[in-house]
């Protein structure tokens, strides 16, 4: 107990006791609500709309509102909330963590705050972590909803664009934080506002909140088009790699690798990996190069250091497999396959050569927002999950929440037993072997929770040899999750399950008979419709819906009472073995395995088998265990277990949980640079989607234009009869050639001019010009044209910042060789990048606005190829899936708007790079744009 608990208590349970009060209030509607008919409770959705219109907020109808969803859903799906139910529902409400236990029934609680937010008519947002959860629940607690007088969406991957825009308009919507995120990217590349799929981000309950707020935010999402890179190129790098020397470099702080005769190096805390200097040349011999460093060779150098990446630190079964043909992501946190998704950066293109497949187009970044910035902007944001403790003070830091310990409703009597350490990875496999047959003759049910595919089917090849029958969980064997995680819980069952079955898995003692009856029904033809409908408690005129709530019945009771017998067994037998193969570089992913057994007061045990060779051990167990258990000489299939030796392995998570933080903080470090810039960029689509009226803002940018043009001249001299008139009408013209400005001025003129009276002139004649513009093109039509050129303008200019600063952000981080905060750096010239980037949006937008004909198109055409979508693994992964079809550019006729050539090629210039408003380099004296912009400009032209 810390000091501070010491003092005031435990400040978890002082909150809890606070809630207790609300949830009392809750409890004491139930006798008057029982009473009620169906329709007067169904009635009380109006009446709370009602009166929230009439100035009562969310809190004051709180309690009445939670006791009317909670008495809805024991009529309507046979369950009620408990106590410590309505407290979690308090606390998600409050836009906090709800951290509670596994079996205590997460799902239920989130109908409480869901349904009183959705009264407010802007929106619920529910996440879960994958679309199987996203459709079950929507399903399931979508009757309650429905009920209830809500509309209930749901939002998964291969749904039509009307059934998801009409998910997302509905009262409460479910999906993946992936569909979240790639619909509001995808809303901000759209070119009319019918297009747009998501209202307003409003509240949002994030299920399993550690995984997708935690795990997930090291990874951005991506949608991207395709990228200009040879695969030709990744071919020819792994050929040159696969016959390198691997060499390791254990000790930071060596120049050279363990082995002086090694290619290249890796450096596995890191996962970095790097050619040596006899590596080097040996590539340049290689690819016949003079210099392996000088940028001409770039696309080169960074095909080599993908192809080692490809070589050295990914893994076949562990981090991706082969199938169909095709490089098959395997999730690190959940052991799922993510099908259609492809690492980015050329690193997916290297490990298609290395298997020898075929090498796809590598991808370009169109839009990108990291998962925190995502969530971030929601009014409200919540969360539950079974772990989150550990990680409060990133919850706190990253999104300013706190976690709520909510207590169990009946008493966790789960024996978490300390780990055995063994000091091989063989011996362990062969104890975890013995320990399951051990088990197995009891007729306890086990299951054995790996880390990969791998280790997975090592288990299951250990267990086939001394016979004993098991199922295999794995992403290989994915399509039968849902059966072998209802048969798990049963007697004499063995199931060796990779993470997939560590999170959102409810393993029911003696065999799950909702299952069971599920099945039965599919096999005697019922439609989806039909089972669905067959196990609520909703009443229907529909004599086929009834007679298939009569079949399920019959189905269910048949196998209840059975079920219910062997549950009692298996708890008599001490309930669920949990057997984990190795300790994962985080504890929650532990914790949820842990959580597997024990649910709502049944028995079980946990213990977690470990070897000084797997890989947190071997990389952060430190040198200090290792020695501890070498002296004891322990022979190969000999454990230890001692708290010591825990509380080591502890240090050892607490160190990658650490690091990995640093990880997910320097994203965001970064993503906040680009978050100001996306939120300006965005605005400025808005205000063309929702049709604002632009013509004011055109003004402003023209008078901006003159105001920098007229500057440049007038403070070269205080002397109007000094100022050099020829080149101000010169770069006046640039907007329009049909500005009629004068070479020369008599005196009287001069004596009266300032600057301000000469910008005021020539302001006066262009907003003339524009009016009779207006007058020739058509009001209605004029402000139609402005859209369009504007979002245009507007697009290409934000793709290419994009790209410029994924560039400027890969070659950041030496900065810190020079003393120099590389996010810092990012910060200013991303700024000065981004501030150059509006001048010259503001620049174009005027020069179309004003050469526009009766014959311009007014309709508005993407300018953006949008070709897949992805999640950055740890700032380097792949594509999600391939969008339906590219998008062609088409020019507008008579809007002169510049072609954009698909491949860009590298123009080098023979003087630094300046700013408009720089001095020129000629040694003028003069401002840049002044003197030699227009001559450079035209000569990159000629270079494209």
């Amino acid at each position: 107990m810390s000091l501070v608990e010491k003092i005031f208590g435990d400040l978890n349970k002082r909150e809890v006791r606070k809630i207790e009060k609300i949830a009392d209030r809750v409890e004491a509607y139930d006798e008057e609500l029982q009473a009620l008919t169906d329709e007067e409770l169904k009635a009380k959705t109006p009446e709370f709309r009602e009166r929230l219109e009439n100035g009562e907020t969310l809190d004051d109808i709180l309690p009445e509102a939670f006791a009317v969803c909670r008495e809805a859903a024991w009529r309507v799906l046979g369950m009620k909330h408990f106590h410590v139910q309505l407290i979690g529902g308090v606390v998600l409400h409050q836009g906090r963590i709800a951290e509670m236990k596994t079996g205590e029934g997460k799902t239920l609680v989130a109908t409480l705050p869901v349904y009183l937010n959705a009264l407010s008519g802007k929106g619920v947002h529910v996440v879960t972590v994958n679309d199987y959860l996203a459709k079950r629940d929507s399903e399931w607690m979508g009757k309650l909803y429905t009920w209830l007088g809500l509309t209930v969406g749901c939002v998964i991957h291969g749904i039509s664009d009307e059934t998801r825009r009409a998910a997302y308009q509905a009262d409460v919507t479910y999906g993946t934080n992936n569909e979240f995120g790639f619909d509001y990217l995808r809303d901000n590349m759209v070119t009319y506002e019918e297009e747009l799929m998501q209202r307003g981000l409003n509240f949002a309950i994030v299920d399993e909140v550690d995984s997708i707020l935690i795990d997930e935010a090291r990874t951005p999402l991506i949608i991207s088009g395709q990228g200009n890179q040879s695969t030709d190129m990744y071919r020819q790098a792994d050929r040159f790699v696969k016959d390198l020397k691997k060499g390791y470099k254990t000790d930071p702080k060596a120049e050279e690798p363990d082995d002086p005769d090694a290619d290249y190096e890796v450096e596995e805390k890191d996962e970095q990996v790097s050619l040596t200097d006899k590596g080097v040349k040996l590539a340049e011999a290689f690819f016949g190069l003079e210099n392996l460093g000088d940028p001409e060779n770039m696309e080169i150098n960074h095909a080599i250091q993908q192809a080692l990446k490809a070589h050295s630190l990914m893994e076949r079964d562990v981090d991706y497999i082969v199938k169909d043909g095709e490089i098959i992501i395997v999730d690190e946190f959940t052991g799922r396959l993510m099908f259609g998704r492809r690492y980015s950066n050329g690193l997916h293109q290297a490990i298609e050569a290395k298997e020898h497949l075929k090498v796809r187009s590598e991808s370009k970044t169109l839009a990108t927002i990291t998962l925190q910035n995502l969530f971030r902007m929601y009014e409200k944001l919540a969360g539950m999950t079974g772990t989150a403790k550990t990680e409060e003070d990133e919850f706190r830091d990253i999104y300013n929440m706190d976690v709520v310990v909510i207590p169990t409703n009946k008493p966790v009597i789960r024996n978490d037993m300390q780990d055995a350490v063994y000091q091989t990875e063989r011996g362990k496999f062969l104890a975890i072997a013995d320990r399951v047959a051990e088990v197995h003759k009891t007729g306890q049910p086990v299951l054995v929770g790996t880390i990969s595919i791998e280790k997975s089917e090592i288990v299951s090849d250990l267990l086939k040899k001394r016979g004993i029958p098991h199922n295999v969980l794995n992403a290989k064997q994915h399509e039968k999750e849902a059966e072998i995680v209802a048969e798990a819980g049963r007697l004499g069952m063995v199931t060796i399950a990779t993470n997939m079955a560590g999170r959102g898995t409810d393993i029911i003692l003696g065999g799950n008979p909702d299952f069971e009856a599920r099945r039965e029904m599919k096999k005697k033809g019922y439609s989806e419709e039909a089972v669905s409908f067959a196990t609520g408690f909703a009443k229907s005129d529909d004599e086929e819906l009834m007679d298939a709530r009569r079949a399920y019945q019959e189905f269910y009771d048949a196998v209840k009472e059975e079920r219910d017998e062997e549950h009692n067994k298996v708890v008599e037998l001490g309930g669920l073995c949990i057997i984990g193969t190795e300790r994962h570089e985080s504890r929650r992913i532990d914790n949820q395995l842990r959580g597997r057994a024990g649910r709502q007061g049944d028995p079980g045990t946990t213990q977690f088998f470990i070897s000084l060779e797997d890989e947190l051990m071997r990389l952060f167990g430190g040198e200090r265990m290792q020695n501890i258990v070498a002296r004891m000489g322990l022979e190969e299939n000999e454990s230890i277990e001692a708290g010591m030796l825990s509380r080591s392995i502890e240090g050892a998570q607490k160190k990658v949980e650490g690091r990995n933080f640093g990880i997910r903080k320097y994203v965001l470090q970064y993503d906040n640079v680009m978050n100001k810039q996306r939120e300006i960029i965005y605005g400025e689509r808005r205000k063309v989607l929702f049709g604002e009226d632009l013509r004011e803002y055109i003004m402003n940018m023209m008078k901006d234009l003159v105001h920098e043009t007229v500057q440049s001249v007038v403070l070269e001299s205080k002397f109007p009869e000094e100022w050099d008139f020829p080149t101000l009408n010169r770069n006046l013209k640039r907007i329009t050639r049909q500005y009629q400005g004068k070479d020369e001025y008599d005196t009287d003129e001069l004596i009266s001019m300032t600057p301000e009276s000469l910008e005021e002139d020539i302001d006066a004649q262009f907003e003339a010009m524009y009016e009779k513009k207006e007058q020739e093109i058509g009001i209605e039509r004029m402000r139609e044209v402005e859209r369009m050129i504007l979002l245009r303008v507007v697009d290409n200019h934000w793709m290419d910042q994009i790209d410029a600063m994924d560039q400027l952000r890969e070659g950041i981080g030496l900065r810190a060789l020079g003393q120099q905060d590389p996010v810092a750096a990012y910060g200013q010239e991303g700024f000065d990048m981004f501030e150059g980037m509006i001048n010259e949006i503001k620049e174009e937008t005027v020069q179309y606005c004003y050469s526009v004909t009766l014959e311009t198109d007014t309709e508005r055409r993407t300018v953006i190829q949008i070709g897949g979508e992805s999640k950055a693994e740890d700032v380097d992964s792949g594509i999600l899936q391939a969008m339906a079809g590219g998008m062609e550019e088409e020019l507008p006729e008579g809007a002169e708007m510049p072609e954009r050539e698909k491949k860009q090629q590298t123009v080098r210039r023979d003087h630094p790079k300046l700013g408009r408003n720089d001095k020129c380099w000629c040694g003028s004296g003069k401002k840049y744009k002044n003197c030699h912009m227009q001559s450079d400009l035209e000569k990159e032209r000629e270079n494209m």
